[in-house]
């Protein structure tokens, strides 16, 4: 890959989360795969169309913090096609249309790290490391000198076991030893050349592995594919199955060995702000490296895409955490104080662009996003199964215009199909062109992006209660949510 897959950037939100995809008013996303990031708002984009499974990514802000990112991409048609979608124009809800051309200024995936850009980062260390053994040795020669010089005899003092520091299993530094060891730095290669860095976790002892899409992209099609463990052994791998939408990959390890341990699985719904969380990824290349911080928010809407030109947006309602996400760590597992895995970490909301190793994208300012792992199981699940993802739908256009007041359902569909499926899920609950889907369950939307987003927390035959509002006053319904297969 040539950046990795977080590496896109998302522009800040406002106070109120919004996703980048349906409307502007979904600031508060920035769909950046850990890379770039966009200052500005992003637009929020629909979801629940009846034709579109993937996500479209508004690149208002959000970048990929894997691989490479780039524009935010369009959600599928009603007929299965994927048509880039112009700006302010209506998509689906649940990822049939595209997202608005403004919603990918801001956040980004972090994309993988240049291999060019990889070597002169490791370059830069090891001169240093050359120069610190040269003190070092200089210095010895020079205290060995005056020892000879005066005769004088120099008897360690025992540390009587002070050096031999036993850590509780709660330390950062024991959930770290404990997971490095089920983590890998992936590395994806196109059949032209060009790829990228990114991180997976295991999965399961039949070796697969779970990372983002955005990481592996480069090597779906005929590419290379290898993961690394931190105690230095490689393994070729392939691609089991990739849902571009939800940006989550599941690949599989070639002769994997009989040993690996599966990272335990937490409760994503469970997680509260204020929680603290530990992320393990390969910022900017750096392999096993471990970060800290908290839990900043929950469900915060984030479209991103991974920058590329046939790129589409991924839509999800994220973790948000201040523990520092780079490009590189696209992938990665954000886990709790326990060393469970909360989240895969998968965006980053950067203040400018330019990075560390010439990968040209921006670092940790403090506000990465991670798909929380009850999603992302479910998704891997369906994966591994099948080797396609399933995404739920409610079978309505809206709009993608800058807005915070809902998600719209336009006059007409994308190509001018109806806005609303006829059969759908929409229409057998009664809903209309016009109306204004103000919340789903509990939470609010103000956007068509966010509205998306939370339509993919869910499975498909879920029930849901939508609030919409029609001819100024609000009504409420119960509406089953329908399913569509693949990511075209």
């Amino acid at each position: 890959m040539s950046t990795e897959n977080e590496g896109t950037t998302v522009p800040p939100a406002p106070s109120a989360p919004s996703v980048p995809v349906a409307s502007p008013a979904a600031s508060s996303q920035a769909a950046a795969h850990d890379g770039d990031m966009p200052t500005a708002p992003i637009p929020p984009v629909p979801t629940g169309a009846p034709g579109a499974p993937e996500q479209g990514t508004a690149h208002a802000g959000y970048a990929h913090a894997g691989p490479s990112d780039g524009p935010a991409g369009a959600g599928p048609a009603p007929d299965g096609s994927w048509p880039p979608p112009p700006p302010a124009t209506p998509s689906y809800a649940d990822g049939g249309a595209g997202a608005g051309s403004g919603w990918g200024s801001g956040y980004q995936q972090p994309a993988p790290k240049p291999r060019s850009g990889r070597g002169g980062m490791v370059a830069a260390i090891l001169v240093a490391a050359l120069v610190a053994g040269g003190l070092g040795g200089g210095l010895g020669y020079t205290l060995a000198k005056n020892h000879d010089e005066t005769g004088s005899t120099t008897v360690s003092a025992s540390d009587n076991g002070v050096s031999q520091i036993k850590r509780s299993p709660g330390t950062i530094a024991a959930v770290a030893a404990r997971a490095l060891p089920s983590t890998v730095t992936i590395e994806a290669e196109s059949t032209n050349g060009e790829g990228g860095t990114g991180t997976g976790f295991v999965f399961d002892t039949q070796g697969h592995i779970v990372t983002n899409n955005h990481v592996v992209a480069d090597a779906v099609d005929g590419g290379k594919l290898t993961a690394t463990f931190p105690s230095g052994k490689k393994f070729d791998a392939e691609v089991v199955g990739h849902a571009q939408g939800y940006d989550v990959a599941v690949i599989k390890l070639k002769n994997a060995p009989s040993d690996l341990k599966p990272l335990a699985l937490g409760d994503s719904d469970k997680v509260a702000v204020g929680d603290e969380t530990i992320a393990i990824g390969a910022p900017f290349g750096l392999s096993n490296t471990v970060t800290t911080g908290i839990i900043s928010a929950k469900n915060r809407p984030v479209a991103s895409s991974d920058g590329s030109a046939s790129s589409k947006a991924s839509y999800m309602s994220a973790l948000q955490t201040d523990a520092s996400i780079n490009p590189g760590n696209s992938g990665g597992p954000l886990l709790d104080a326990g060393g469970a895995v909360i989240g895969i970490n998968s965006a980053i909301q950067s203040s400018s662009s330019g990075g560390l190793g010439g990968s040209g994208q921006s670092g940790s300012i403090g506000l990465g996003f991670a798909i929380p792992i009850n999603q992302a199981k479910y998704v891997a699940q369906q994966l591994i199964k099948t080797g396609k993802p399933v995404y739920a739908k409610i079978g309505a256009s809206v709009s993608l215009e800058d807005t915070t007041e809902g998600a719209k359902i336009t006059d007409t569909g994308a190509s001018g199909s109806a806005a609303v499926e006829t059969g759908g899920p929409a229409d057998k609950a009664g809903l209309k062109p016009g109306d204004v889907i103000t919340k789903l369950d509990d939470h609010v939307i103000d956007s068509g992006p966010t509205l998306i987003g939370e339509i993919w927390t869910h499975k498909p035959g879920d029930t849901v209660k939508i609030t919409y509002e029609r001819g100024g006053q609000d009504h409420t319904v119960d509406l089953t949510l329908g399913s569509r297969s693949g990511d075209s």
